[in-house]
C-alpha cells in the first residue's frame, strides 16, 4: 500500500488464537505492510516428525498503517483490536521490530521469553547480530540476549557469547528480576 503524505506507523494487531497466519495473509492481500515473526519447531507425533512454524508472539500480528484508516483492518476475520493503552492505539517502536527481524535473520535458535523490565541493556558489537540491542540474562551456564516489544510486554531470547556484547546502560538499582520459567536465572552484573 502506498503511503504518500500519510502518518503511518507500526501497530500490534491482536488476533484470535491460532489466526495469526490467516490475518497476516489477509493483511498482505489487502496491500498492507505486515510482519508475522515465526519460529521453527520440530513436533513429534506417534507416526511422524515435522518441522512447523509457530508465531513468536502468539495472538499478535504487526501491521504498518495510518491509524485514522484502521477500519478495514478491524474488519478482517480474526482481528480483535489494535493494541494500545486505554482506547488509544499505541505505535510500536520500529527499532524493536528491526531487532526481532535481525535476530530471526541471523539464524540463531530463539524462543519466546518472559518480558523483562530490569537488567543490563547491551548492544551486540560484532557477529551476525551486530547492532541489536537487548537485555542480558544468565541461565545456568549460558548467556541470553533478550529483545523485547515493550507495548506487548513480550520478549524473545537467544543464546549469545558474552564477549561480543557492549554495555549501553547499567541495571536499575531498585527491584529484583524473577524469571519463573528458568529457576536459576539471574542478571549479569
Amino acid at each position: 500500500m502506498l503511503y504518500k503524505d500519510k502518518d503511518v506507523s507500526w501497530y500490534a494487531v491482536q488476533v484470535r488464537s491460532r489466526f495469526e497466519k490467516v490475518v497476516s495473509r489477509n493483511l498482505q492481500a489487502k496491500g498492507y505492510e505486515q510482519y508475522l515473526p515465526v519460529q521453527s519447531r520440530v513436533s513429534r507425533w506417534s507416526d511422524r516428525t515435522k518441522a512447523i512454524e509457530l508465531p513468536l508472539f502468539p495472538g499478535y500480528v504487526f501491521c504498518r498503517f495510518d491509524l485514522n484508516e484502521r477500519l478495514p483492518i478491524l474488519m478482517i476475520p480474526g482481528v480483535n483490536t489494535v493494541v494500545g493503552f486505554g482506547k488509544t492505539a499505541t505505535p510500536i517502536d520500529p527499532s524493536e521490530l528491526d531487532g526481532i527481524r535481525s535476530l530471526l535473520l541471523s539464524g540463531s535458535n530463539c524462543q519466546p521469553w518472559p518480558f523483562l523490565q530490569l537488567g543490563q541493556v547491551v548492544r551486540v558489537a560484532y557477529g551476525p547480530m551486530e547492532g541489536i540491542q537487548g537485555i542480558v540474562v544468565r541461565t545456568k551456564d549460558a548467556f541470553r540476549l533478550v529483545i523485547s516489544v515493550s507495548l506487548l510486554q513480550r520478549s524473545v531470547a537467544v543464546e549469545i557469547d558474552r564477549e561480543c556484547l557492549e554495555v549501553i546502560s547499567s541495571p536499575k538499582p531498585t527491584g529484583s528480576l524473577r524469571i519463573t520459567s528458568e529457576p536459576t536465572s539471574a542478571l549479569v552484573g
